[in-house]
C-alpha cells in the first residue's frame, strides 16, 4: 500500500505538501441521512446517531464519519480515526488507487470540503497559499477510503487518483470523489474498483482562497 505523504512536485508551482491532509464537514447528519435515503442506501447507526457538530478542519488522526457495509451487508455510518499507523510510523492517511482491486474493506467519507496548499503567490510569504474545493452544485459529497483495524483501532485511509482540470493547477494528484450515483457500487466489493476510482469530472469543483 503506497502512502503519498512524502512531498510531490508539480510542474506548475514546485514542491508541495502531500494530496489532501485536511477537510470540511459542516453538514448536518439528517441531511447525510436524507441524502442517502434518496438514493436508495439506508443508514444504521450501530453505535448511535453521532453528534456531528459542524467541522471547518478535519485532519490526519482526527475522527470523522464514514459510512460502510457492516458484517450483514447493511450499510451503517460510524466515527473513525484518519489514518493508521505505516511500518515506519508514519501515518497512512491516502495511498494511490491505480491497479488495485480493494476486495474489503471499501468505505465512503462524508465531507464538504477539501483543502490543498500550493506555493505562496507572495515570494516573502512565510506560509502557502491553502484552498478550498468545493462541489460547484454545492452539495456535499463523499471520498473513496479504506478502512481496517490497527493497532490505534479502526482508521480508515483515503484514496487517490490522476488530477482533474480542476485540481491539476494545485496539485499533481487528487482524492477520488465518486458521483453519487456510484456510492453503492464503491461499498459493494463485487464492483470492479476501476469502475468507479477515476479523476472527476471538469466543473465538478469550484476553489475559494482561504
Amino acid at each position: 500500500m503506497a502512502c503519498e505523504g512524502a512531498l510531490s512536485r508539480h510542474p506548475l508551482s514546485g514542491y508541495r505538501r502531500s494530496v489532501c491532509n485536511e477537510v470540511r464537514r459542516i453538514v448536518a447528519l439528517g441531511q447525510i441521512r436524507e441524502d442517502f435515503s434518496a438514493i436508495r442506501i439506508p443508514l444504521r447507526f450501530p453505535e448511535g446517531a453521532p453528534n456531528l457538530a459542524p467541522l471547518e478542519s478535519i485532519r490526519i488522526t482526527d475522527p470523522a464519519a464514514i459510512v460502510r457495509l457492516d458484517g450483514e451487508g447493511q450499510t451503517e455510518l460510524v466515527q473513525r480515526r484518519w489514518s493508521w499507523p505505516g511500518p515506519a510510523g508514519k501515518p497512512v492517511f491516502n495511498m494511490r488507487s491505480e491497479g488495485r482491486s480493494f476486495a474489503s474493506g471499501r468505505c465512503l467519507i462524508v465531507v464538504d470540503g477539501f483543502y490543498e496548499h500550493s506555493a505562496p503567490a507572495d515570494p516573502s510569504a512565510r506560509r502557502k497559499d491553502k484552498w478550498l474545493f468545493t462541489r460547484a452544485d454545492g452539495a456535499w459529497f463523499c471520498i473513496a477510503g479504506l478502512w481496517r483495524k490497527s493497532d490505534v483501532g479502526e482508521a480508515f485511509t483515503m484514496l487517490t487518483a490522476e488530477p482533474c482540470p480542476d485540481v491539476a493547477p494545485y496539485h499533481n494528484r487528487q482524492i477520488v470523489v465518486p458521483e453519487r450515483r456510484d456510492w453503492s457500487s464503491w461499498l459493494d466489493p463485487a464492483v470492479p474498483a476501476g469502475e468507479v476510482l477515476r479523476p472527476s469530472a471538469a466543473g465538478t469543483f469550484v476553489v475559494e482562497k482561504v
